[in-house]
């Protein structure tokens, strides 16, 4: 179902939309969290520290696809907030052109590269055969994901959470059903989780599909919204990508970050990279709440910036911030006195010395949970606002701060010093975001406010 943002209270806006949200990414996290579970239980440590050495790699690729289309349903969103529908579906069109062109470039570049990305992530031997056969069957299905995201994120561009929430509950099922059946019934091993993994997702981009060409009028593409007279049309292109490009750029350097610490974690053993694993696939669903807020401010601000109700998107913003903090502090709280139960789904009872080094982990990265939260917001916010130039310099300087403390610190206390590298990290990035937002909102109402005048001058 269609949504108009720019009408109504922004916080009960952005708290209904942001729960389907919120639903959603805890059923895209099952894809992952359902192959550590599974493989973890099924095929023992080894196993699952094959596949975490190589998830930072996924997720790093993930990020990219996924930032890309986020940008580039910017563009989208604001134009509905415009009441330019024509512009809606030609954004649709120039989308779907440009992100399957990229993605099928990376697939290609990542397929040719893996064995020297591999060697340069430390991945010990002993594992490296089934972490290579998983993550090249998880690239080789790169097209599959690029569609479910490119339609998920037009479909939220346009206001509506819920439909990418159904097609991701019936796929995480199904994900769990086939992972099963190829590791325990095929006995295909770490590889067999790959394909399912793979194969879902593509049964979630065909949902997509069908539950769009039947209630959603908006995005039904006619045959001239994919006639592009390139001399004229280039421009319409180019603030696709300057958009996405950024976003997936920013994406990128954050994924990178992440792959720098597993590279670090990877000298430890396999032992290091299982605690490792299990503990970032509970971080990642303990932030979802925030995640999934500030995903939902991301379409409030950009539908807003089309009508140019710039009031609007800073009292949104402030209220979505002051939400986060309270959910930083549950969070931590919960991660505090609770996260080695939470390790133990993961792994289960008889490697107490992993639940351990996991547990501390947790006990270090949610003390700094209220800075993770304020980089979603004001992150978010700006690409809203169409401004990628801040995120991706706050990224960037996250990518170094991150990458400096867990080689600097990892050398002087061994691997509890890749836990404190993230935390590092979020102060500096959430103090360049938050400036910058403040900044950027601060010159977009100078603009207008000048134009009003110049606008009032004229009829005066």
């Amino acid at each position: 179902m269609i949504n108009d943002l720019t009408k109504g209270a922004p916080l009960k806006i952005m708290l209904l939309f942001s729960i389907p949200l919120l639903i959603g990414n805890i059923f895209q996290q099952f894809y992952n969290i359902a192959d550590i579970i599974i493989v973890g239980r099924t095929l023992g440590m080894d196993a699952l520290a094959a596949v975490g050495a190589v998830s930072p790699l996924f997720f790093l690729i993930m990020f990219i696809i996924v930032g890309m289309n986020n940008g580039f349903a910017v563009i989208t969103g604001q134009r509905f907030g415009a009441k330019d529908f024509e512009g809606v579906r030609r954004s649709v069109t120039m989308s779907t052109i440009l992100s399957c062109a990229l993605t099928l470039a990376f697939t290609v570049v990542c397929a040719f590269s893996m064995p020297v990305i591999l060697k340069l992530m430390n991945v010990p031997a002993e594992i490296y055969k089934d972490a290579f056969y998983y993550i090249q069957i998880v690239i080789a299905g790169l097209i599959i994901a690029n569609f479910y995201n490119l339609l998920a994120s037009v479909i939220r561009a346009l206001g509506d959470s819920m439909t990418p929430l159904y097609c991701l509950i019936i796929a995480s099922v199904l994900n769990i059903f086939l992972a099963l059946l190829f590791i325990l019934e095929f006995h295909l091993g770490v590889p067999g989780s790959a394909c399912a993994l793979v194969l879902s997702q593509a049964f979630s981009a065909l949902l997509c599909i069908w539950y769009v060409k039947k209630h959603f009028p908006i995005l039904h593409l006619k045959k001239q919204d994919w006639i592009f007279d390139w001399k004229e049309d280039y421009k319409f292109a180019l603030e696709h990508i300057k958009v996405g490009l950024p976003m997936a750029a920013q994406f990128a350097i954050l994924g990178t970050s992440i792959l720098i610490i597993q590279s670090v974690c990877n000298s430890f053993g396999p032992d290091i990279i299982a605690a490792f694993t299990a503990a970032l696939r509970i971080e990642q669903i303990a932030t979802l709440p925030m995640i999934s807020f500030g995903v939902a401010l991301a379409s409030f601000v950009a539908q807003n910036f089309g009508a140019g109700n710039f009031s609007r998107i800073r009292y949104g913003v402030k209220r979505a911030s002051l939400i986060n903090v309270g959910l930083s502090i549950v969070m931590a709280f919960i991660m505090h006195f609770w996260g080695g139960h939470f390790v133990r789904i993961f792994i289960g009872y008889k490697n107490e010395d992993i639940v351990q080094i996991a547990h501390s982990y947790l006990f270090v990265s949610s003390i700094f949970y209220f800075f993770l939260a304020q980089i979603f917001i004001y992150r978010n916010a700006l690409q809203g606002l169409g401004s990628t130039i801040i995120p991706m310099l706050a990224s960037a300087g996250e990518l170094l701060v991150r990458a400096f403390a867990a080689v600097f610190l990892a050398v002087r206390i061994g691997y509890y010093g890749v836990f404190y590298a993230g935390p590092i990290a979020w102060v500096t990035a959430s103090l360049v975001l938050a400036t910058g937002y403040y900044s950027t909102i601060k010159q977009f109402i100078l603009k207008a406010q000048i134009k009003l005048r110049n606008t009032r001058k004229k009829t005066a």
